[in-house]
């Protein structure tokens, strides 16, 4: 059995009231028993500022734990053995208030351990060698109580270095304090002497001053007895004295009295000043006598701090026998280390010498089997020495048997054969029969179809022409489409009875949904659609435009419809992304200006879609101008290129079933193709048009509309193309509003904006009044040519689920760009005064020019994409920013409003969330976007990498867009063919 080491972790600290020992929590292996080793707890008496500073020191600095990793039972184990194992383990303080704790490891049986866990060792070794046998369970267990032993005197060492430490710790911080107090009291005692000296000085000038006031008494009473000698003269003499003496008197100078009163005055301010004195010598006297007290005071610290010093002495003693300690437990771990290599070695060859024990029964065993065999054959031996004699007769019945089973075996290949044959022949009668049964089904299902359903009751048909009706009134249906629906159920179509029946147990809206699908649906596989356009991506791009023909025409194409391009043959085209350019031999004559001119056509392919280039042979080179729009006679040149396309498509006897054409570049398509191509035979086509922009409307003077053959006269009027603004000009848009089957723009919000007076441009009044076949259809993207993942513009390509790329792009593009690569991370806002410094900024550059390749590096490189429209039809830009991980941040209106929604909108679904957007057209609202912006992407990283991984996935392709307008061609489609059926 494989011995476990145990998993012990122990958290030790300074003890504390109420805690017998200090925390442990074990795993010990299982039926192993800790061995009894004894520890003492010696306490150790401190100031009470050092247990506070122990006590917070251990709360902040407790030793890690140590862990011994092993397995065993659950934690509690543990602790019910070291309980039980042995009183000596564990010894708690007796006193209160003794915080701090040394231990003392004394291993009182650790020779006598280690001498027979030697002993043991080397005998289980000499077992092992000599005879290769088991070794006995006892004796494993000894070396594993050895092992334990070890490891627990390993841990009290430790847990007594560490106390020891603690304790180290507490005296230097003692003795830091003590020395402190000691340098403030040298202070004080050299103030105090500074004051004893002046005091000392003051009382010399005490006493000089006291011995010039001795003499000044002196002189004052020899003065006093020289005057009382003169007055004792003769008495005769007396009145004489006393006339002379108080004339004396009476001539004495003023300086004498006044040198009295100044004497006088002096010796009173002396009197004060000593008295001063010997209040200030008082005080000084007592101020001594303090000193003398801490002077006692600091001898009692000197002594003191000697005892901290031989107490601190001993325990670098004790850390030196600590340190001892430690070495001795490093030879330790290496002797642990060793037996445990010895135990894993004693495993080993028992696992061998047990494996060798099974090998050797199994081979017992196999004896045996292999004896009880030998048995058998010999007696099978036996029999077969009896029927030896008969051996011969038994080979020639075997050979016999042997030709009769190759006979049976031949028949049965014949009839497998035979059986095979049948089966093929029955498998081609019934596939024979399916096919039949099939037709049949089919002839039985078209017959159906083609024969009216007489079998319903009046009251059936009834029903659906009144609920017909109802919708229509309700205006759920429009009459056109109620017309359709009508008429089938006056013919009874079992169309409309199986519709019927589909949804007849369905809501309003689906059974509405399903009539109307029965409608529109196409009777060939596909639509033929010709777009005619100025602009096509990437050959001849200058805004969204050509983005959304080839984007619309490659997801229609993709839907099984066919789809052919009419452009003019541009001289700034890159024509290195064509394919397969070439002139046709055919030339196509278009009238314009009174005369015929000759159209060049070529033919080409563009991102797989085909496309016819038509090159007027005009003296005015129209389309030879080196840019696309911008020029005088644009009214001139567009109109021309309308007429040519018409006349290209009935010259070449094309058949489409939609024609639609874009802007007011090509707006002339409508009128043209009704007034003047209709009735020459170019009659199956319905027109769509679709106006991305209606900021844009090309209007110019009546005159001009006669250039293309037009009449100017019917035209020029408020019904059709007279310019609501300005009575003598025409509007191509609004002519293509009056005259297209189908008018739409690029937005939902777009669609209804521009049916406003502010929003429509003087349009607003003939769109509401045409409102009921204009529509609103969100632009998508070419998902293809928009794909972080495969785009070979990009520095790095990414997706989605690997974002890294997306930082490369960041840092390649402020490379490309000259930029400041110090904090390529912080979101810019510096655009003041952004005229002046753009070209030396670190942060901003000013690009006025247009470049393929710098756009998608653009996209894949910023975090955020800031869109302020004050009007945007639909917008591109969003969506390919969103598609390359940039976060829009825009402005509610048109196509922005309907591919963008706030993400701190609640009333919006979550999984819509998609960026920041805001509604007033001013600084302030922008502001607040950018600001919200700006707080996500800085505070909430990981939010942020979310809504790139969202945003990244949303579905901005054609293919819901396409889908749309393949329904509104396939309706108008199917209504015209209805029409033309009545």
């Amino acid at each position: 059995m494989a011995a476990t080491a145990s998993t012990c972790l122990l958290s030790g600290g300074p003890s504390r009231r109420g805690s017998s020992f200090p925390r442990l929590f074990a795993s010990p292996a299982s039926h192993r028993r800790l061995l009894p080793a004894s520890c003492k707890m010696r306490q150790r008496s401190l100031s009470s500022r050092s247990r506070r500073q122990q006590v917070k020191r251990a709360s902040q600095d407790r030793p890690p734990s140590m862990v011994v990793n092993g397995e065993g039972e659950d934690d509690g184990a543990l602790a019910e053995s070291v309980h039980g194992a042995d009183p000596e383990i564990v010894s708690e303080s007796k006193e209160d208030d003794a915080d701090g704790v040394v231990i003392d490891v004394e291993n009182q049986n650790a020779d006598r351990n280690e001498a027979s866990s030697s002993a043991a060792m080397e005998m289980n070794l000499a077992i092992i060698n000599d005879t290769g046998q088991q070794l006995s369970g006892i004796q494993v267990e000894d070396l594993m109580g050895m092992i334990k032993n070890a490891e627990k005197n390993i841990l009290l060492l430790n847990q007594a270095r560490v106390s020891a430490l603690k304790d180290l710790d507490n005296i230097l911080s003692e003795k830091e304090a003590l020395q402190g107090e000691i340098n403030n009291l040298e202070m004080k005692l050299a103030e105090t002497d500074a004051r004893i000296r002046v005091a000392a000085q003051e009382k010399m000038h005490a006493e000089l001053l006291e011995d010039q006031l001795e003499k000044l008494r002196n002189e004052l009473i020899q003065r006093g007895g020289i005057e009382r000698s003169e007055l004792g003269i003769e008495t005769n003499e007396l009145g004489n004295y006393e006339i002379q003496n108080n004339q004396l008197i009476a001539e004495k100078p003023l300086s004498y009295h006044s040198s009295t009163h100044f004497i006088n005055e002096e010796l009173s301010s002396l009197r004060e000043e000593n008295v001063s004195l010997k209040n200030d010598i008082e005080a000084l006297k007592a101020e001594l006598n303090s000193v003398k007290d801490t002077d006692e005071r600091v001898m009692v610290l000197e002594k003191q701090r000697f005892h901290l010093e031989s107490a601190l002495k001993d325990l670098e003693s004790k850390l030196s026998v600590s340190q001892e300690d430690v070495s001795k437990l490093s030879s330790l771990k290496f002797e642990h280390k060793d037996l445990w290599e010895k135990v894993e070695t004693l495993q080993l060859l028992l696992d061998k010498a047990t494996k060798q024990a099974d090998q050797a029964i199994l081979g017992l065993q196999q004896n045996q089997e292999l004896r009880k065999k030998v048995d058998k054959l010999e007696q099978s031996l036996e029999e077969a020495n009896v029927y030896k004699v008969s051996s011969e007769k038994l080979q020639q019945y075997n050979e016999l048997m042997q030709q009769k089973i190759k006979l049976l075996e031949e028949r049965l290949q014949r009839s497998d054969e035979e059986i095979h044959s049948y089966v093929q022949l029955y498998q081609e009668s019934v596939k024979e029969f399916q096919d039949t049964l099939n037709s049949l089904k089919e002839k039985s299902k078209k017959r159906m179809l083609d024969e009216p359903v007489d079998d319903m009751p009046r009251e059936f048909w009834s029903r659906l022409l009144l609920k017909f009706d109802g919708w229509l009134l309700e205006k759920k249906l429009s009459t056109d489409d109620a017309k359709i629906l009508r008429e089938m159920v006056w013919s009874r179509d079992r169309r409309i009875y199986d519709a019927y029946m589909a949804c007849k147990d369905k809501s309003e809206r689906e059974a509405m949904a399903t009539f109307l699908r029965l409608i529109s649906a196409p009777s060939s596989p596909g639509l033929y659609v010709v777009h005619i356009a100025a602009e096509l991506a990437p050959v001849a791009k200058v805004g969204g435009l050509g983005d959304v023909l080839t984007g619309l025409s490659k997801a229609l194409q993709k839907r099984g419809h066919l789809v052919e391009i009419i452009l003019p043959k541009y001289d700034c085209m890159q024509y290195e992304r064509m394919q397969d350019l070439r002139a046709l031999d055919a030339v196509v004559e278009s009238y314009f200006d009174g005369r015929l001119y000759k159209n060049k056509v070529w033919v080409g392919t563009v991102e797989g879609l085909p496309v016819y280039f038509i090159e007027p042979l005009h003296p005015d080179k129209l389309f030879w101008r080196g840019q696309l729009y911008g020029e005088h006679d644009d009214f001139k040149r567009f109109s021309f290129f309308s007429r040519a396309a018409l006349e290209l498509l009935l010259q070449s006897g094309k058949k489409p079933d939609i024609i639609h054409c874009h802007d007011w570049q090509t707006a002339f398509v409508a009128p043209l193709y009704w007034d003047l191509y209709a009735p020459k035979g170019l009659n199956s086509a319905r027109i769509c048009f679709t106006c991305h922009n209606f900021e844009y409307q090309g209007t110019a003077p009546a005159s001009e509309l006669a250039s293309c053959g037009l009449d100017v006269q019917e035209l020029n009027r408020p019904d059709r193309m007279q310019d609501n603004l300005a009575l003598d000009r025409v509007n191509p848009v609004k002519g293509a509003v009056v005259f297209s089957n189908i008018v739409t723009t690029v937005s939902p919000t777009y669609a209804q904006e521009v049916r406003t007076a502010e929003g429509g441009k003087g349009l607003h009044s003939t769109l509401n009044l045409h409102s009921k076949k204009f529509v609103g259809i969100l632009n998508g993207i070419d998902t293809d040519a928009w794909n972080p993942a495969t785009d070979a513009f990009l520095e790095v390509q990414y997706s989605s689920n690997d974002l890294q790329g997306k930082a490369e792009n960041k840092r390649a593009i402020r490379r490309q760009l000259g930029l400041s690569s110090a904090n390529a991370w912080k979101p810019m806002r510096e655009f003041e005064g952004i005229a002046n410094q753009f070209e030396n900024h670190d942060d901003i550059r000013l690009i006025l020019k247009y470049d393929e390749s710098l756009s998608h590096r653009i996209y894949a490189a910023c975090d955020m994409f800031i869109i302020p429209s004050i009007f945007e039809p639909c917008g591109l830009t969003q969506m390919i920013a969103m598609r390359y991980g940039s976060i829009p941040i825009a402005r509610k209106t048109g196509g922005l409003n309907d591919s963008i929604f706030d993400v701190d909108d609640d009333t919006i679904p979550i999984q819509f969330r998609n960026g920041f957007t805001f509604l007033n057209a001013d600084e302030q609202g922008l502001n607040g976007a950018l600001e919200r912006a700006f707080t996500h992407y800085n505070n909430n990283g990981e939010s942020w990498q979310q809504l790139v991984h969202k945003v990244m996935n949303i579905e901005f392709s054609w293919d819901p867009s396409a889908s749309q307008y393949e329904e509104l061609y396939s309706k108008s489609v199917a209504r015209a063919r209805a029409a033309r059926q009545t």
